[in-house]
């Protein structure tokens, strides 16, 4: 498994990246949900359970936090889309307050 950074969340351009070796999604903010454990978000193409990736959030708010997971949940499928859920490995106590911030806000 390898990891890739994946680009951070802009309040101005109202996208997303998400890349994971070879696929990579533009999705808007309100497409990916923000929970005190990861991320969940849909995607058209499908993620292996237990993919490594690095998440770079950027909120206005609570500025930049990059955090490490795998995926762990990625139902669906190539008619409807996938429901791909990811959660955050090895965060600091800081990070772990900060991506509460997030999630509440």
């Amino acid at each position: 498994m390898s990891a890739r950074k994946l680009q951070a969340i802009d309040s101005g351009s109202q996208n997303v990246t998400v890349e994971a070796r070879q696929i990579r999604l533009t999705l808007s903010p309100e497409a990916v949900v923000v929970n005190k454990s990861g991320i969940e978000f849909r995607s058209a193409k499908p993620f292996s359970l237990w993919t490594e990736m690095t998440v770079s959030l950027d909120h206005p708010q609570e500025g930049k936090l990059d955090c490490n997971g795998v995926v762990v949940a990625c139902t669906g499928n190539r008619h409807r889309g996938y429901r791909v859920v990811m959660v955050f490995t090895g965060m600091s106590k800081q990070s772990e307050s900060r991506l509460n911030a997030l999630a509440y806000s």
